[in-house]
């Protein structure tokens, strides 16, 4: 992993998430609305925030996964992936906790969305993860 994340000011919403989107240059900008895309079309009631620095996803009662721009690439990181996901995402991110799992994307051919669209729907069936518990 290597790069910073940007500077954009934590905020819960749909806007606040686009705003940030619309403020990664290109590539990573294109990288970033395809994901937003992808969690919105695979995800019902899916919610978006932003923090520290990052695009969070979730839906229910948490945040499931991350996507922010980096030098050179888009992070895509699943919480908790290194228990809930199968296949376990390959990378391993520093600072964001011994179970966050994802995948680096430097460009659109590196999205396998088929792959990403399941792991977001695994991550978020979990309740406490991403969903109430009942």
């Amino acid at each position: 992993m290597h790069g910073k994340a940007s500077p954009a000011k934590a905020a819960v919403g749909d806007q606040p998430v686009f705003d940030y989107i619309a403020s990664i240059p290109e590539p990573q900008r294109g990288i970033a609305e395809a994901v937003d895309a992808l969690a919105a079309e695979t995800l019902p009631g899916l919610q978006r925030s932003v923090k520290w620095g990052m695009a969070y996803y979730g839906v229910g009662d948490g945040w499931c996964f991350s996507c922010g721009a980096l030098d050179g690439h888009v992070e895509l990181m699943f919480i908790n992936a290194a228990t809930l996901l199968d296949p376990v995402p390959p990378v391993t991110p520093t600072g964001m906790g011994k179970a966050t799992r994802g995948v680096e994307l430097e460009s659109l051919a590196d999205l396998d969305a088929f792959q990403v669209a399941g792991w977001m729907r695994q991550v978020t069936s979990v309740p406490g993860v991403g969903r109430s518990r009942r």
